[in-house]
């Protein structure tokens, strides 16, 4: 099993990650950290092979925190988990070891595949012996997962990304649905998606209704406008 520990300073997007690496064959998550001085804590005393590791840390950059770690020879790998998109930032990261770069928000699926890449990785890394140049080669292909389709560059609907994300998800989704399922599919914090669903209800793509559960209490659920109520 491929040990893992999710880094990031945001406890409910920890809380996903973790729950979504626990469900990919060959990975277990170990544990949580929050900042740069709980995540030393937790390599020195759990060694993980792996750290989901964000760059935006309350006390110091995850890359840094890389940075020093590969400094002091502690064999642990990284795949960055960041909303940082300028490519000084993504530089930086390649040049501190980190062998991949997720952009937030992304979904399952995408953490699915990058995590899997870097399995058969390992896997290889493990059962080579003396590298020829074919080796090598397979080594360095088998450290991506496969290119995704270009994205698009604006969204027909002139909505920004995360708005587009958590409106297809509430399009997708055959019942109405809240907040806090929107953000555990996409990866975002609930009130980060509460926060977007305001909007697009305000800007008509979607409706407001209140279900009641067993508490008797009202939720706040949506559906898209273009569906029948």
């Amino acid at each position: 099993m491929i040990r893992t520990l999710v880094v990031d300073d945001d406890f409910r997007v920890a809380g996903i990650h973790a729950a979504r690496v626990a469900r990919v064959d060959g990975f277990e998550c170990i544990g949580q950290a929050h900042t740069g001085a709980a995540a030393r804590a937790a390599i020195e005393r759990l060694h993980p092979d792996l750290l989901l590791l964000d760059v935006y840390l309350p006390d110091e950059s995850g890359i840094a925190l890389l940075r020093s770690l590969q400094a002091a020879g502690t064999p642990v790998d990284a795949i960055i988990i960041t909303a940082a998109r300028d490519l000084e930032t993504v530089r930086n990261a390649m040049s501190s070891g980190a062998v991949y770069y997720l952009v937030k928000p992304f979904g399952f699926e995408a953490l699915r595949v990058q995590l899997e890449a870097y399995r058969r990785w390992t896997e290889q890394l493990a059962a080579s012996g003396v590298a020829d140049q074919a080796t090598i080669d397979s080594l360095y292909k088998l450290r991506q997962a496969p290119a995704a389709p270009a994205p698009v560059a604006r969204d027909p609907r002139g909505l920004q990304p995360t708005m587009a994300k958590v409106f297809d998800a509430v399009r997708r989704s055959p019942t109405p649905i809240g907040a806090a399922e929107i953000a555990e599919r996409i990866g975002i914090s609930r009130p980060t998606a509460q926060r977007y669903l305001g909007v697009l209800e305000r800007r008509e793509f979607i409706a407001l209704e209140l279900s009641y559960g067993a508490t008797g209490r009202p939720v706040n659920t949506y559906v898209p406008l273009d569906r029948p109520r």
